[in-house]
C-alpha cells in the first residue's frame, strides 16, 4: 500500500524527503539569528524575478568587535569589501 500512496500523493513523499515542515531546534525563531549565532544577521536576496532566498550573513570572529551593535547596512557593506566570502549550503533537509 505504501507505493500506491506515494504514487497517489507525491507531495507527501516530498515532505518526508526534505523535512521542510520541521524547524530544529524546536521553538527557535530562525528569523533572528543574532540570538543563536554571534555577529549574524538575516538578509534576503532576490536571485531572479519572483525568487527570494533567505540568507544569514555571519562575519568572522576577527571582526566580531567591529560588528557589535551594527545595523543591517553595515553588514551589507561588509559583503562588498575586499574580504573573501564563504558560502555554506546546508543541504536539502531541515532549515538554516
Amino acid at each position: 500500500s505504501v507505493p500506491f500512496l506515494i504514487r497517489l500523493f507525491p507531495s507527501v513523499l516530498t515532505k518526508f524527503v526534505y523535512l521542510n515542515f520541521l524547524a530544529f531546534p524546536f521553538f527557535v525563531d530562525f528569523r533572528r539569528p543574532e540570538l543563536l549565532v554571534n555577529n549574524t544577521i538575516s538578509l534576503h536576496l532576490t536571485t531572479e524575478p519572483g525568487v527570494t532566498v533567505g540568507i544569514w550573513h555571519t562575519v568572522p570572529g576577527s571582526r566580531g568587535a567591529e560588528a557589535q551593535g551594527k545595523d543591517r547596512r553595515w553588514y551589507e557593506e561588509a559583503l562588498a569589501d575586499a574580504h573573501p566570502v564563504i558560502i555554506y549550503l546546508h543541504g536539502n533537509g531541515g532549515t538554516r
